[in-house]
């Protein structure tokens, strides 16, 4: 298994305890939950169950009996609610002979049909059973994150602080992905796994639709561009196994896909021109638990300031390049890749991957064990004699620096001229006027490839190049 070292040994050393546990995974559609658990125990369950996407209540308790007769109970009894189902399942785990017996239920959400009870059934089934005894180990994953995190995690009813384990699962980094691209012998650079990361972000699943032997363009026209393609109708997929009522949530998206730096609430409520002002902020707080946004409040800003940015890397693609815009056309990756679309998506998509992989860049910086504050920032100019400054990267670390990050990507080298040098000091001394930051503010040039050398290079604080980005 790539990665995932973390996360295998939380799960294994549920089967250590002298305590029953209850264990919840969770993270977006696709990101490799179900692999991760089942490869981790071996395929070895006492019952196992997927819930079924869309199913009537009807529906998924039929189903549930049939996971019990699948797992080797005999004589099901009817099941007409959830509480007939746990008990059954309890039944049918007391028959079993001693040892650890590890219960999988995938898809939870998707049991939890209107008017179910299933949380409440859960819930007895496990204060009222599984807590008297010390050999289960139960294991609820599901897509949906938000519902995992408001259901179990944040359950403030009988299910409150049960959790014994809680597994957020991330996608994987740039680093991950070149283990896997290597695993798989896809036989690509570095900055082929770089550009594919613009597109698919780190999802394993996406990932594995990749072929050996094509390019980077090859692949991504197979995926996105040709008829049949495996990722063509993945984007409304996407958000439908996250959200039972994905059109909010895609509504505000696609707002802040229209701002590079992000908007700050009141701007998305007047975009929107609804008043949805109390569901926006469960939508916003939903979006950042998902990974699709992160938010954050600028130096010198107030609270009401906090900035909301979309950071996901499919979503980014797929509103650049596939939203009903774009007639699907045989090779059009690989001709979109020399025009000016093309650059300028590029290079916003790198900064949403320098933002993905902070720890990365601090460690380059060799400030791992610095807490700091990371943000955008940006100035709007008082009248028409100044210009606004636009800064992509600010890292504001406790050992009194701030390092002012320019982010680019380009090809090859990138060069710095005298006009640059410039701006860069241009921004470093507006940024410092208008904070009034005591703290010294120090330049990093983040690049693809490095800096051409010549004089004005050599006036940068620290280089950061994609080799860094892929450390573990």
């Amino acid at each position: 298994m790539i990665g995932r070292k973390n996360e295998q040994k939380l799960l294994l050393d549920t089967l250590q305890s002298d305590e029953s546990q209850f264990v919840a995974v969770y993270g977006r559609r696709r990101v490799g939950k179900t692999y991760l658990i089942r490869e981790t125990f071996g395929y070895n369950f006492a019952f196992q169950h997927t819930g079924l996407q869309k199913g009537s209540k009807t529906e998924q308790l039929n189903e549930f009996k049939r996971s019990l007769k699948n797992a080797g109970m005999k004589n099901v009894p009817p099941l007409s609610n959830w509480m007939d189902a746990f008990y059954a399942l309890w039944e049918f785990l007391q028959s079993l002979p001693d040892g650890k017996k590890v219960v999988f239920i995938d898809e939870l959400p998707w049991l939890d049909t209107p008017k179910s009870n299933m949380v409440s059934a859960l819930d007895h089934f496990w204060n009222a059973w599984v807590t008297t005894r010390k050999d289960i180990v139960l294991v609820v994953c599901g897509s949906a994150t938000s519902w995992i995190i408001s259901k179990i995690v944040r359950n403030y009813g009988g299910l409150h602080n049960r959790l014994t384990r809680q597994i957020y699962l991330e996608p994987f980094t740039l680093y991950e992905c070149e283990l896997y691209a290597k695993s798989k012998h896809l036989g690509m650079s570095r900055r082929n796994i770089l550009e594919i990361y613009m597109v698919l972000g780190g999802i394993p699943y996406y990932w594995s639709f990749l072929n050996k032997g094509d390019s980077q363009a090859q692949n991504l026209d197979k995926l996105f561009f040709s008829k049949n393609g495996e990722l063509v109708g993945e984007y409304k997929a996407l958000y439908s196994s996250l959200f039972k009522n994905p059109e909010s949530y895609i509504e505000v998206v696609s707002i802040l896909g229209r701002k590079k730096a992000g908007m700050t609430r009141q701007e998305i409520i007047d975009a929107i021109k609804k008043n949805e002002g109390g569901k926006l902020t469960i939508i916003l707080e939903e979006l950042e638990q998902c990974d699709f946004i992160r938010s954050y409040k600028s130096i010198g800003k107030k609270k009401k300031d906090t900035v909301f940015q979309l950071i996901d890397n499919f979503t980014l693609f797929y509103f650049k390049f596939m939203d009903g815009t774009i007639k699907i056309e045989k090779n059009y990756w690989s001709k979109v890749m020399q025009k000016p679309i093309y650059n300028a998506w590029s290079g916003l998509a790198f900064e949403r991957i320098c933002l993905q992989h902070i720890d990365q860049i601090k460690k380059a910086l060799g400030i791992s064990g610095v807490i700091c504050n990371v943000c955008s920032w940006n100035y709007r100019p008082k009248n028409t004699d100044e210009k606004g400054v636009q800064i992509d990267l600010l890292i504001d670390r406790d050992d009194n620096v701030i390092n002012l990050c320019e982010i680019k990507f380009s090809k090859s080298e990138y060069e710095i001229t005298a006009e640059y040098e410039r701006e860069l000091y241009r921004k470093a001394e507006v940024f410092t006027r208008e904070t009034g930051t005591k703290k010294g503010v120090a330049i990093v040039m983040i690049t693809t490839f490095g800096l051409v050398e010549n004089e004005w290079s050599n006036n940068i604080n620290k280089q950061i190049v994609l080799d860094d980005l892929f450390h573990s």
